[in-house]
């Protein structure tokens, strides 16, 4: 009995009953109308009770879950209901999802004819890295009398982790396989001159460069014959992520640490499809979660564990242990992207000498966010005097983040300036723009 539940129209018909127990109290022909619907009342519940209670397996239901969610993205939950009942149901979902989601009032309502199946989803989009706890999948039918419910449970307890984001890696692989971007709202890059690595001697074609004609092999074919350079691979690429309480900053639930840990699954899966090695290492009072710059085939599957098991503090970040740790374990010159915020000048002016000290023998980028509330009121045409005000401060706040443009690339520091939700595109762009130049 303890899945059995009476439905709205149920007591809608004990309403009518008592209003027809009522009136008989003044019209006395009433009471035996009165007592014959409440009969046919009584009788049509126990009817509907036994067509929903009489098989036991009426309906059998499953839910269908990705290995592993991914952070910021919009995950389906697949659910798949087969009736086995000979009529038709209806039939209302609640899943217990995740506690993360804050989502109480969860409901799908279907309705499934006899013998037939019915399949559909439901999209879940995590904020946080983490173990994601699933309940039941609770299935209430209904009998087309619809006077009771049957309540049926399916797959208690499932556990999902989320993982940086992962699902948009097919996307970005595009930008690996060519090196000028073709996609809507991104700059193509012009490529600066030749790479020095050396490929083979062909036959020139029209359209070579005539500049890498190579005489001496010209000579001796007495055809013209040319130089074909490719890209240079194997090159060392880290990704540094700041985890201190500058990144806790968040912008549409997701904060400035988790945009830069899927920006870096992001960038790492471009780099080892380019053939270049990709590292990173975490770094806040210490650095953490070194992973040692490679391009085999597990390294990508080591980084996302790395990512996924980043624990966060709101200490002021080490630049002094980072330049140390930097120079000691990073030996070759390397390109290395350093994710982190500066509000201010003076903020940046406080850990310049180290910001120098990396770039002297690495090529350094430095990534920081624009803050997209106030690009905003930036933009916002202005109605009082009180959004004039926001305006003009949000103004300075923007105008100081091009003075740490201009101060980083006084030492020859490059940089990626980006809202947070273009963060996976700029950094890439960026990686495909130095890796065309050839400046590495």
């Amino acid at each position: 009995m303890k899945n059995l539940y009476l439905n709205n129209r149920f007591f809608y018909t004990l309403i009518c009953v008592g209003v027809l127990y009522v009136f008989a109290f003044f019209f006395p022909f009433f009471m035996v109308i009165a007592h014959v619907v409440l009969l046919l009342c009584a009788l049509t519940a126990i009817v509907d009770y036994l067509l929903l209670f009489n098989q036991k397996n009426g309906i059998l239901a499953q839910r269908i879950l990705p290995e592993k969610l991914s952070n910021g993205d919009e995950n389906p939950v697949k659910i798949d209901i087969k009736n086995n009942y000979s009529f038709k149901i209806n039939a209302k979902i609640i899943d217990e999802i995740p506690f993360q989601f804050q989502k109480r009032d969860f409901l799908i309502q279907k309705q499934i004819e006899p013998g037939k199946n019915s399949f559909f989803q439901y999209i879940l989009e995590p904020k946080e890295r983490g173990e994601y706890y699933f309940g039941n999948l609770n299935i209430y039918v209904e009998s087309p009398i619809g006077f009771v419910s049957k309540r049926f449970q399916f797959q208690k307890d499932a556990n999902l982790p989320s993982y940086p984001s992962f699902i948009h890696l097919r996307k970005y692989e595009l930008m690996a396989i060519q090196s000028e971007f073709m996609l809507g709202g991104i700059k193509k890059i012009r490529k600066l001159g030749h790479t020095m690595e050396f490929e083979q001697i062909k036959e020139y074609v029209p359209g070579d460069d005539i500049r890498t004609i190579n005489w001496k092999a010209t000579s001796k074919t007495n055809r013209l014959m040319v130089n074909q350079f490719q890209d240079e691979k194997s090159q060392r690429i880290f990704m540094l992520i700041d985890t201190g309480r500058t990144m806790k900053m968040p912008f549409n639930g997701l904060s400035l640490l988790d945009y830069s840990i899927n920006a870096t699954m992001a960038l790492s899966h471009i780099i080892l499809k380019k053939g270049d090695r990709a590292g990173m290492m975490t770094f806040s009072k210490k650095t953490e979660n070194k992973i040692a710059a490679d391009n085999k085939s597990g390294q990508l599957k080591k980084i996302s564990e790395a990512l996924y098991n980043i624990n966060t503090n709101f200490f002021e970040s080490d630049f002094n242990r980072l330049y140390q740790d930097v120079k000691y374990s990073i030996n070759q010159r390397s390109l290395i992207l350093l994710f982190t915020n500066f509000e201010t000048l003076d903020a940046l002016n406080r850990q310049l000498k180290y910001l120098r000290g990396i770039a002297k023998n690495h090529l350094l980028v430095v990534v920081f966010f624009k803050n997209s509330e106030l690009q905003t009121l930036i933009h916002k045409n202005p109605e009082n005097m009180q959004e004039i005000y926001d305006e003009i401060i949000a103004e300075k706040f923007e105008f100081e983040k091009k003075l740490i443009i201009q101060e980083l690339r006084k030492y020859g520091i490059y940089t990626v300036y980006t809202l947070p939700e273009n963060l996976n595109i700029d950094v890439i762009n960026k990686y495909l723009e130095i890796k065309a130049r050839g400046i590495l």
